[in-house]
């Protein structure tokens, strides 16, 4: 053996820990140790609210918010931290660099699920599948109305970003890293509709659901390799489907600005858990992602040509 392949063979060690490119951790490990941050950060934070509002209220916390604020701060830290010690990378370059498209992504990322769930309805009151009883403000007056939709908003925006960041984020740009594309949005959006298997009314119907909505999701980060598209996607999404037209969003009831009542095939409307736990989301999603098609073309273009 040779003193140059002596100084290039790897050790056992080497190979199994480090990625054979640069001095890191190989991406199955960063993921690994990603995912303990967040753990270790959620329930040092939960501990400690407990705590504050026992000590102070006497009471245990009961609203979703803070619960919702300890998922984004964990998610939000514990990327940081593995960013910049783990992945030597910086965080912003998940996607997350400012630029003259970032307000037109979330913009139009918001509004193309409100086209997406219209579709939806529409479909279901057309077949008999829902029932329309009202409206909120019929019932609670206008004032709680937009209290309730501006609530929903905050609390989505919150979910919106924090997951974005989990799954589209750090787990799929990771996993291309460790694997391919292809593996990566099928192993990240197994993830990600693996993450809601606790909800309320959660089946496989819905699993698979949330397998196609990652997908769809990421396709927004495909198309212009940046987090805000997607992130307005998931705003949109879940405020449209549960805060304006009135449906569960995966198996959580929020405030409904639609008043209605699913009467139709679980399999089809998606039932308790949502219109994602349908096949009736299958052809809104294609729909939303024609319209992600159609919005990025010439930034697909321009990125193809400077390629």
């Amino acid at each position: 053996m040779t003193q140059q392949s002596q100084t290039h063979e790897r050790s056992l060690f080497q190979t199994v820990f480090l990625s054979p490119e640069e001095p890191r951790l190989r991406a199955g490990w960063r993921l690994l140790l990603h995912t303990l941050f967040c753990l270790a950060i959620m329930l040092t934070l939960t501990l400690g609210a407990l705590l504050f509002y026992q000590g102070v209220q006497g009471v245990i916390i009961t609203s979703i918010s803070p619960a919702i604020m300890i998922d984004l701060v964990s998610i939000l830290s514990a990327t940081y931290l593995a960013r910049r010690y783990l992945d030597y990378r910086s965080f912003s370059s998940l996607g997350l660099k400012i630029d003259r498209s970032t307000l037109s992504d979330l913009i139009v990322g918001f509004l193309i699920p409100g086209l997406m769930m219209a579709l939806i309805f529409l479909v279901e009151y057309a077949a008999g599948w829902t029932q329309f009883q009202g409206w909120a403000w019929q019932t609670v007056g206008i004032s709680q109305s937009a209290i309730g939709l501006l609530g929903g908003l905050s609390v989505f925006i919150m979910v919106g970003i924090g997951e974005e960041i989990l799954s589209r984020g750090y787990h799929l740009q990771n996993l291309i890293e460790g694997l391919n594309l292809h593996w990566a949005l099928f192993l990240s959006s197994s993830v990600f509709a693996l993450l809601h298997i606790f909800n309320p009314s959660s089946s496989l119907m819905s699993t698979l659901g949330l397998l196609a909505a990652g997908y769809f999701l990421a396709y927004g980060w495909v198309r212009t390799r940046k987090l805000w598209l997607p992130i307005g996607l998931h705003i949109g999404w879940n405020f449209f489907e549960g805060n304006v037209f009135g449906f569960h969003v995966s198996g959580l009831d929020t405030f409904r600005l639609l008043l209605h009542t699913p009467s139709g095939p679980e399999f089809i409307t998606g039932g308790t858990f949502g219109p994602e736990a349908g096949l009736i989301a299958l052809p809104a999603m294609l729909l939303g992602a024609w319209l992600v098609k159609l919005y990025t073309r010439e930034r697909v273009k321009f990125r193809s040509n400077n390629a």
